[in-house]
């Protein structure tokens, strides 16, 4: 499963270790790091350092770019990893999650580790937000995920420590206390560590069947389980009444793929999960579904639950909570209490109390409608925080439609017309919804920077409608009305290649697929995954071969149709935004935005928009701000700093005012939340340029400023 480091070369080690030597008086190093994934395990994104300020950031220049050479075409990889800075190294992933080491001052390679590199070994699935470190002494670890393994590596060598779990790595597919053979599980974010204990979650399919999300601990000595929580509870544990009751045999999800923050002090560790699956239809898990979509407080050490909050009751709109929690110590009139400050995709902030979980601010419990999709029961009722009030709209009606491009908007109206819409918690539906904030935020996995010194949380959120349509799975076989290779496209493929194979929001056609891929690459990648796609590896051998001819317009071979329809009545009918024809969002601007919001409050302090259309600028048209994906780090500089923007630039916004004061174009979208440090006494901001969302085009590169 792995192989020594691909790329060890000891002559630029040591020109780097000569470059550190020389730029110290006494031949100590010095450094500040960026030990952790979001700068430390209270998530705060946040640093110290302000050498690089307010005064003289325009003065940024580039100090040292990285090539990880093996980016994706067009648009086809990405990198969303927040590195992290131990010593004076940096650590990071690459569009095909190979681990690396470069010098943090220099970025002169010291090594490389590639997981996928034995022959053999499945297509690479997906992306690394990050990693962990742990050292004990001279024992210096890295703890990093690829697909479903989890690797123990020597941070000094980059090769796999023999010692933890199969000679270097385990696998999270098992040790889960259900049989769930050849389901789907990926480690795309770092979790966290607690004294010798890794806590990890993962990401799940987000279709039935699916693997539960369950929160486990390793031991980072041996890999071995130390402890284990069942997000989708057992018989006899807390929230069992809350699903059907074999639902925890076959339902999957309510998994943590957003990262988890740690008060290392109290020994409680704060777990945000996602929604269970299927996303958008629940008839076949009724009630309201802990643990998914909550904020699980556990005991560090033992991992059982001390307290939770569930922000979704039933999720049927794909609400996981998209990041870990801030720890913040706020004063709320007069009283400093320690809270946590969770963002959520719809836009809103839940501030809690951090030992009981109590909102520090008052809640608002509102009916919704009751959904008319056959099976389904939608919770009669949600919570939402009443303040701060949400950084991202909350509806989208006829007169929030776009004028952006005059001459579309009547057909914009009419298109919405025909639409459900209302804000939160409308049930999807067949004639189409409209969900605003969109699928993806509001806020995102960036998550949000919090400077621990005045209580003040700095976020950005997208503005963009999504259009939902459901579709019933009415096939019946029995009539022969679909091949077997049709029914099996229809379950397993079509919510995001389209039902006319036509893809959707970033999702490739498939109409062309055999002029593309040969039928044994095309089944590697169902059966292992590539890309952004998941394996689907519960699919047997004679379902693959007919939905590839099905795919291919050829004869079915022999095959059994399998029944899915008992599990899911319902499926929906892709991931769509909702643009104008020229490609711009169909609503009004701004599209993309950054926040301040003093938490002690929840008063706003300013809000601007990120990112721009230079073109509709030329036009005359105020910045737009664009979609964005990636978040922000605030300094003692007084900045802050992010790129996430779809014009692909690298922002430092003055964090007193939200001014603008400097950017820089990446070679590719900065899609990844920046960390910055300090080597001998000079500091660097770097990001991850990986590009590949929206798009926009890849590339392989991390970018490192510092001033001249």
């Amino acid at each position: 499963m792995y192989t020594t480091p691909t790329r060890i070369r000891p002559v630029a080690y040591l020109i780097s270790l000569l470059c550190l030597l020389s730029s110290c008086t006494n031949g100590i190093a010095e450094y500040d790091d960026w030990e952790h994934y979001g700068g430390d395990k209270t998530a705060n994104q946040y640093s110290t350092l302000s050498q690089i300020n307010v005064e003289n950031v325009s003065r940024l220049q580039v100090a040292w770019t990285y090539h990880t050479e093996d980016a994706g075409e067009a648009g086809s990889s990405q990198i969303q990893c927040n590195p992290i800075i131990v010593d004076g190294v940096l650590y990071g992933a690459s569009p095909k999650l190979k681990l690396f080491a470069v010098d943090a001052a220099t970025g002169i390679e010291r090594w490389v580790f590639d997981p996928y590199s034995e022959e053999g070994t499945p297509s690479v699935f997906g992306v690394s937000r990050g990693l962990a470190y742990w050292e004990d002494g001279d024992d210096k670890r890295l703890l990093f995920g690829a697909g479903p393994f989890l690797y123990a590596i020597d941070a000094s060598t980059g090769i796999p420590v023999n010692s933890f779990g199969d000679g270097g790595h385990i696998d999270l597919r098992q040790s889960l206390d259900h049989d769930r053979a050849g389901l789907f599980w990926s480690i795309n974010t770092p979790g966290v560590v607690y004294k010798d204990l890794y806590i990890i979650g993962g990401r799940v399919a987000e279709e039935q069947p699916s693997a539960p999300g369950h929160i486990r601990a390793y031991n980072i000595r041996t890999g071995e389980r130390e402890w284990i929580f069942h997000t989708i509870p057992h018989p006899g544990e807390v929230g069992y009444d809350t699903w059907p009751e074999d639902a925890w045999e076959r339902i999957g999800g309510a998994n943590n793929w957003a990262g988890m923050s740690l008060d290392e002090e109290r020994g409680i560790v704060y777990v945000p999960t996602g929604s269970a699956a299927f996303d958008f239809w629940g008839g076949n898990r009724l009630g309201d579904n802990l643990f998914s979509n909550s904020i699980i407080a556990l005991n560090a050490e033992t991992g059982e639950r001390i307290w939770h909050f569930q922000t979704v009751k039933h999720d049927i709109w794909d609400r996981d909570l998209p990041a870990a929690p801030n720890l913040l110590s706020l004063n709320i009139d007069g009283r400093k209490v320690d809270a946590i400050a969770q963002i959520t995709k719809s836009g809103h902030i839940f501030i809690l109390d951090r030992e009981t979980g109590e909102s520090l601010f008052p809640l608002e419990e509102k009916e919704y409608p009751a959904s008319d999709l056959v099976g389904e029961v939608a919770a009669a009722t949600q919570v939402l925080p009443t303040i701060p009030e949400p950084f991202s709209r909350q509806e989208f009606n006829i007169e929030d439609v776009s004028t952006v491009n005059p001459q579309y908007t009547e057909m914009l109206k009419d298109s919405l017309r025909g639409l459900r819409t209302g804000g939160q918690y409308i049930p999807p539906s067949e004639e189409g919804t409209i969900i605003y904030p969109g699928f993806d935020g509001g806020g995102e996995w960036g998550g949000a920077a919090h400077d621990p010194n005045t209580g003040i949380m700095y976020v950005n959120g997208n503005e963009m409608a999504w259009v939902q349509h459901m579709r019933e799975l009415d096939i019946d076989m029995s009539e022969k009305s679909f091949s077997v290779g049709q029914s099996g496209y229809f379950y397993s493929c079509a919510s995001c290649h389209g039902f006319g194979q036509e893809g959707s929001a970033g999702f490739p056609g498939l109409r062309d697929i055999k002029d593309r891929k040969s039928k044994e690459e095309i089944k590697a990648i169902v059966q292992n995954g590539g890309g952004r796609m998941p394996g689907f590896s519960f699919l047997d051998e004679a379902e693959i071969d007919a939905i590839i001819a099905y795919l291919f317009d050829e004869p079915q071979p022999e095959a059994t149709a399998t029944d899915r329809s008992a599990a899911i009545r319902y499926t929906h009918m892709g991931y769509n935004r909702f643009f104008d024809p020229d490609g711009y969002p169909a609503v009004k601007p701004p599209w993309g935005t950054l926040n301040a919001i003093n938490l002690n409050t929840g008063e706003y302090l300013w809000s601007v928009p990120l990112g721009e259309h230079s073109e509709l600028t030329e036009r005359g048209i105020p910045k737009t701000g664009t979609e964005n994906y990636g978040g922000p780090v605030v300094t003692e500089g007084g900045l802050i700093f992010i790129g996430a923007s779809k014009d692909e630039y690298f922002r430092a916004f003055d964090r007193e005012t939200g001014e603008e004061l400097w950017k820089t174009k990446l070679p590719a979208g900065g899609y990844a939340t920046p960390a910055t440090y300090q080597v001998d006494g000079k500091q660097y901001v770097v990001i991850a340029a990986g590009g590949g969302k929206m798009g926009t085009k890849s590339s392989d590169e991390y970018v490192a400023f510092a001033l001249p």
